[in-house]
């Protein structure tokens, strides 16, 4: 119940909307599973986020990568840089799902080679059966413990343990294991747009990787 009167309530400059889409700047993934005659597919995808050494992502149900991993559990998440947007959206309109599913977007094809329709390479893995992506700064191998529907039934929510993680040299802070969040920019997927990072604003007090940003927090 509000019980806010009129004198308490704030004049707010904001409009309800109802937007058909709801990604509000989120990290691409490729994800590579295998399939149940032994080939591959490959996978972009916008809705993943991680806590600790767990992955927790978001699939369409009616998908080759939901089925696959609904019974083959191995799979890689590569994460693509900015440069490599263009590989990502050539695998956009393309499934592993033949018939196309009716839930697929207009223009979505059938493509069982996908790493050749986007001009990417695979590379072996440590861990796990599935390749990983060449051309990916960050790539991490893991297992989906737990595959379940979502509350809409529409969607299946997996969750990966990571298991290996492999990332490009120059990514590293030297002499640790560390991520350089300087040398490392996701690409980003921002209401069906693809963009990178911006300069660096300043940084967390959990910081492992702190630099002097006295020079942008004066600003």
């Amino acid at each position: 119940m509000n019980t806010m009167t009129p004198s308490d309530q704030v004049t707010s400059d904001h409009v309800t909307i109802e937007p058909s889409i709801l990604y509000f700047g989120t990290p691409v993934v490729l994800l590579t599973t295998e399939n149940e005659d032994g080939s591959v597919n490959l996978a972009p995808m916008s809705s993943a986020w991680a806590l600790g050494r767990t992955v927790v992502l978001g699939l369409g149900r009616e998908g080759q990568t939901a089925r696959n991993l609904s019974s083959r559990p191995d799979l890689v998440i590569s994460l693509p840089g900015p440069e490599q947007w263009r590989a990502v959206e050539r695998l956009a309109p393309l499934t592993g799902r033949c018939p196309v599913p009716p839930t697929k977007a207009k223009g979505c094809r059938y493509e069982p080679d996908k790493f050749a329709a986007s001009g990417l390479r695979p590379e072996p893995s440590h861990l796990v059966r599935p390749p990983r992506v060449a051309e990916c700064p960050l790539q991490l191998e893991a297992r989906a413990e737990r595959v379940r529907p979502d509350v809409s039934g529409d969607h299946l929510i997996v969750e990966t343990r990571v298991h290996k993680v492999h990332a490009a040299p120059r990514l590293l802070v030297p002499g640790s294991q560390h991520i350089d969040p300087a040398a490392w920019s996701p690409l980003i997927y921002n209401f069906r747009h693809y963009f990178g990072l911006g300069p660096e604003l300043g940084h967390s007090y959990r910081t492992q990787t702190p630099r002097d940003t006295a020079a942008v927090e004066a600003v």
